[in-house]
């Protein structure tokens, strides 16, 4: 009884919505910016290769990324520009480029404007990608590490998917977003069992950097202990349990 994993009500997402009647008002949509010590890649095309060449950086070999869970298929021997902290890359020709708190076709169409106005390409294609955003997933899921970000919305639901989902032993009624906002750690909190709760949480949608921490449930608490030993487990019950039979044992013998 003691290990039991908790009623219903601890354990279903979205208790409060109903298929066909529930409606709810999502929150703007926060699209990622790019911000200081991001890495991007920046690809000019157009129909004279040997003229764009000259603004892509060179092609690398080494696989970009070390741990298994980022993903960086889609930047695979591309360069790329790491912003500083003024918020600046320094571009090819174009020298010192802004793009701190712009989004990637903000990022791309800025570029192209300025390639055309000098007059350096007459019909630039300029694609940007993210290379090494992502954010970190912790506590009680089944695959806990850092996620690339490869799309301009993410949400914690994106997230928490990429993790393999809560274990039966995560708190879904208090997960939490760590965030650094304007040099200041917040946090969120998510209920996942109320819908609403979780999609007009302003953690709903993720930024590169976010850590979400997974709480563990009374049920794993009581198993996770310091020495296994302690008036919250199971095996100290049981070990008191025999004690008292032994004495009892001896007393009325």
């Amino acid at each position: 009884m003691l290990s039991s994993c908790g009623s219903s009500k601890e354990v279903v997402y979205f208790q409060d919505l109903k298929p066909g009647e529930s409606e709810i008002t999502l929150p703007e949509v926060q699209t990622i910016t790019v911000q200081p010590e991001d890495k991007i890649s920046i690809i000019v095309n157009s129909r004279d290769p040997q003229l764009t060449n000259l603004f892509n950086l060179p092609y690398i070999s080494k696989q970009l990324g070390n741990t298994s869970q980022i993903s960086s298929s889609n930047n695979q021997g591309v360069s790329g520009y790491t912003v500083d902290a003024e918020g600046n890359i320094d571009f090819p020709v174009l020298g010192k480029v802004h793009v701190a708190g712009l989004k990637r076709e903000e990022i791309a169409e800025h570029i192209k404007n300025e390639l055309v106005t000098k007059n350096l390409v007459k019909d630039p294609v300029v694609t940007v990608e993210f290379m090494n955003l992502c954010v970190s997933v912790m506590g009680e899921v089944n695959n806990p590490g850092r996620f690339s970000i490869d799309r301009d919305q993410m949400t914690i639901l994106d997230a928490l998917s990429m993790a393999g989902d809560l274990t039966i032993y995560g708190n879904r009624q208090k997960v939490l977003v760590l965030r650094q906002e304007n040099g200041q750690q917040r946090v969120y909190g998510v209920n996942l069992t109320s819908g609403e709760h979780v999609y007009t949480s302003p953690a709903y949608y993720l930024q590169q950097n976010d850590v979400v921490y997974v709480e563990p449930n009374n049920v794993r608490a009581r198993q996770s202990t310091v020495n296994g030993n302690n008036v919250r487990s199971t095996s100290f019950w049981i070990s008191l349990a025999s004690l008292l039979t032994s004495v009892a044992i001896l007393i009325f013998n």
